[in-house]
């Protein structure tokens, strides 16, 4: 989305591709309604202006919800009633149009700012206890030595082990105003009594680059999850750090990234287009056509580069798609982005809530506006990435839908469609032949996570002791009969009798491995495994071998 005086896209919130097919699907699904919402911030600071509230229509609306208040046979609340109202009634304009209330505002534009309050630790709830993933690195909790594999047992002298407590529980008990402080009460592997902690809550950053690392020789791997307001500082840090470790060619991923400011995504795509090259224009009905230009600051203009994209890139991320495929400075590889390509303004309200209204539409360098058709019957336009599924186009290049009389030409002389999304220049078919059955039933369950995290944590000392860094720990560990023993013990101990695990069970080890890897060195073990048999990323590399 675009702010008409600050130039802001927004996003959705992050979404990490995930390699298991019905949970895909579900958020793939919760995108679709999601990407409306989120993509629509813009961070004005204009109120709605007073003599609105003095025209007719108004106070009809205003008379009706008084006549409600007063006369409804149950008792109403008067500040629900108006927040349903206006939403219904951005809703009745078009999918992403919308009214966020006072109190979900901050948790909604948590993840364009970069940070939140709070005291810096990612956890999960394991056997009804808290357990710290991973402190985040210059966090409150980092600094005060919080370590992975902690058991927080009591937040503020109040016992939260053995109650079946919610993440939504934990966040409301652990975040709050920097400046404010939590007492937690922790066990640690090997110190026999608890320990206890006074944090004070400080700003938290969010990151939106979820891994950046060399994948193969010369060859750099980016995947940036969000465009937030930190995105591009972060991906200069993460450019240079490859660059001085030989990178000269870079895979760009995008999937699952459902936007963000489009000054982020203008900034991005500036650095691999020359200058005076188009990124990006933007028209509506009472806004003149603004066209972004890319300047001469560019890092990375000559080099080869292939940009991934899936059904869930949508907006920003399919104006920086959109620029390097218009003006054929990159591969697309992937399969049909979102289709979202209206431009919304925001207006903040004096009660702390924002209207996001559509105001335009953005067009890429060719001239085509990629937005997907859309009706008044809602449903149908977020059941759109489903009916993808249904129709075979998520696995058949030759059954991607999109109006082919949409129809432009790049400089080189390249055909590419407009009305539905970026369509790649070579499909990659959603791979749901990566995990056995088996293996997916493990991941779904929580058993495989749960024993990978207590299996780390059990032998914490041992693997640090062996493996110094990620790349060390990826390129040496391998999982055994050792693992598979101890694995297959712990669903005894369970009492899971209805698994019969196999000694060469398809993407068993892989995903054992990756998760035993992100609880030692986080996303730099994680993601790097994944990778190997991530079919994109491998074409990705070939396609930049070929060069």
């Amino acid at each position: 989305m675009i702010n008409s005086s600050n130039d802001n896209f927004n996003p959705e919130p992050k979404k990490k591709y995930n390699p298991f097919m019905p949970l895909y699907f579900a958020l793939v699904l919760t995108l679709g309604v999601g990407v409306g919402y989120y993509l629509t911030f813009n961070g004005s600071n204009t109120f709605l202006n007073p003599q609105y509230s003095q025209q007719p229509s108004t106070s009809k609306i205003n008379n009706l919800l008084e006549y409600i208040e007063m006369q409804y046979v149950d008792t109403v609340n008067r500040t629900q009633l108006e927040n349903k109202t206006i939403t219904s009634l951005m809703k009745s304009l078009d999918p992403h149009s919308d009214f966020i209330p006072a109190a979900d505002f901050s948790v909604v534009n948590e993840p364009l700012e970069g940070n939140f309050d709070g005291i810096g630790v990612e956890f999960n709830i394991i056997n009804d206890t808290m357990r710290v993933l991973n402190p985040i690195v210059g966090g409150p909790s980092e600094k005060l030595g919080i370590k992975t594999g902690d058991k927080v047992i009591k937040v503020n002298n109040v016992l939260i082990v053995g109650k079946k407590i919610s993440n939504k529980q934990i966040f409301n008990q652990l975040r709050g105003k920097s400046g404010t402080s939590v007492n937690i009460t922790i066990i640690r592997t090997g110190v026999k009594k608890p320990l206890e902690f006074t944090i004070e809550r400080g700003k938290i950053p969010l990151f939106s680059i979820d891994v950046a690392y060399i994948v193969s020789p010369h060859i750099g791997y980016i995947k940036i999850s969000r465009f937030a307001e930190t995105t591009y500082d972060e991906y200069i840090k993460a450019f240079n750090e490859l660059s001085a470790k030989g990178m000269n060619k870079l895979i760009l991923d995008l999937r699952g990234n459902g936007g963000g400011f489009l000054k982020i995504a203008v900034d991005l795509a500036d650095e691999f287009l020359m200058n005076g090259l188009q990124i990006v224009y933007t028209q509506g009905r009472t806004h003149p056509k603004k066209i972004y230009n890319a300047t001469s600051k560019g890092g990375f203009e000559n080099n080869q580069l292939v940009v991934l994209i899936d059904e869930g890139s949508a907006s920003a991320s399919e104006i920086v798609a959109g620029a390097l495929q218009d003006n054929d400075r990159a591969t697309i590889i992937g399969r049909r982005s979102f289709g979202k390509g209206l431009v919304q303004d925001q207006i903040n309200l004096p009660d702390g809530s924002a209207v996001r209204l559509t105001i335009a539409r953005y067009y890429t360098p060719t001239g085509r506006c990629i937005q997907k058709p859309y009706t008044k019957n809602l449903e149908e336009y977020y059941n759109e990435e489903y009916e993808r599924y249904q129709s075979g186009e998520l696995y058949n290049a030759d059954s991607i839908k999109f109006d082919k009389t949409k129809k432009y030409t790049t400089p080189a002389g390249k055909i590419v469609y407009g009305g539905g999304g970026i369509v790649p220049d070579v499909f990659i078919p959603l791979d749901t032949l990566k995990y056995s059955s088996i293996v997916n039933k493990l991941y779904y369950s929580g058993v495989l996570n749960t024993f990978a995290f207590e299996f780390t944590d059990n032998n914490r000392i041992k693997f640090l002791n062996e493996y110094k860094t990620a790349a060390s720990f990826v390129s040496n560990y391998k999982i055994t009969s050792k693992e598979m023993e101890a694995f297959k013990s712990y669903l005894l101990s369970k009492k899971v009798t209805s698994i019969v695990l196999s000694p060469n069970e398809k993407g068993f080890a892989e995903l054992l491995r990756a998760l035993i890897g992100r609880n030692l060195f986080d996303k730099d073990a994680y993601y790097p495994i994944l990778d190997k048999n991530d079919n994109a990323i491998n074409k990705a590399i070939e396609v930049l071998n070929k060069k």
